[in-house]
């Protein structure tokens, strides 16, 4: 038998650690996976204040129990057909989440931690794990609606081929596992030098691009529409800027998925202009999905 690989979930006591682990559960109960809470603490550093040969337990052991603990009850009563297992690790915290996704199905976190400034829109962790895991990375972020998955839309920004083929799977299997639309979306813009070379030709080079990003959705969906023809998609070519037209549209999705090229010579991935923009202000939970 096969087990499944289980969604893990940093948890840290947040409110948005605590948003996190509901999104969480509602994922893996749709999936059928087992979710993983997981506490990042260095509490070991501080046993040495207490004398050696007592039961007394540090005031940091004690935080991570109960917060590992709470989020663990939390999420049993949102769901309690959901199998949930913690685990308390002795590391900073990006690299305890980065560890535990070489055998998770997927990373989520919030978009900030306990310890940082209410007015960072995105984390330092959160942003390093987005930009170096293996696996799917899915902040959790956005309104109420998009979190409680109200629009029964995700939307999917096509890049390009080499950049793009995991995450259009991703969010296939998301769409039917949520029996949703798929909206996705390529944005395509004609520089100005070609406006002007070609305006004195009559030509019209704006179709031409807008055509080739057309081809491009061809090209990219052929495969996954054919292995889930059950899944309903919807394609939209747009001019303009790619980041701004996903975070727009991000307000009337429930997830938003985005593909990331691995960097060749450096551990990471190239997150580029588009995921960095929706890690900051998309309005709803974004998934960030590495080409292995």
């Amino acid at each position: 038998m096969i087990m499944e690989l289980p969604l893990v979930v940093g948890v840290d006591g947040s409110d948005d650690s605590l948003s996190a682990v509901d999104w969480a559960v509602d994922e893996a109960a749709r999936h059928g996976l087992p979710l993983r809470l997981i506490h990042a603490s260095l509490w070991e550093r501080y046993e040495g204040l207490v004398p050696s040969g007592t039961l007394e337990r540090s005031p940091e052991q004690v935080m991570a129990e109960h917060i590992v603990a709470s989020a663990a009850e939390r999420a049993r009563l949102r769901n309690p057909d959901v199998k949930v297992s913690t685990d308390i690790l002795p590391k900073e915290a990006a690299d305890a989440l980065l560890h535990e996704g070489n055998n998770a199905s997927a990373l989520v976190t919030g978009p900030r931690g306990r310890g940082e400034l209410k007015g960072l829109l995105l984390g330092s962790v959160s942003l390093a794990v987005a930009a170096r895991a293996h696996c799917p990375v899915i902040v959790v972020r956005g309104d109420n609606a998009g979190l409680a998955g109200t629009h029964e839309r995700i939307l999917l920004g096509a890049g390009d081929p080499d950049t793009s083929g995991a995450a259009v799977r991703f969010a296939f299997r998301e769409a039917e596992a949520r029996s949703c639309v798929l909206d996705v979306v390529r944005a395509w813009r004609c520089p100005a030098h070609e406006s002007a070379d070609t305006a004195a030709l009559g030509a019209t080079p704006a179709r031409s691009h807008e055509e080739r990003a057309r081809a491009l959705l061809d090209q990219l969906l052929h495969d996954a529409m054919t292995d889930h023809p059950a899944v309903r998609v919807r394609r939209t070519t747009v001019e303009g800027p790619a980041h701004k037209v996903l975070v727009h549209r991000s307000a009337a999705a429930d997830l938003v998925i985005v593909g990331a090229r691995r960097r060749h010579g450096y551990f990471g991935l190239q997150l580029g202009r588009v995921s960095h923009t929706l890690l900051h202000h998309a309005q709803c939970p974004v998934a960030v999905i590495a080409e292995l």
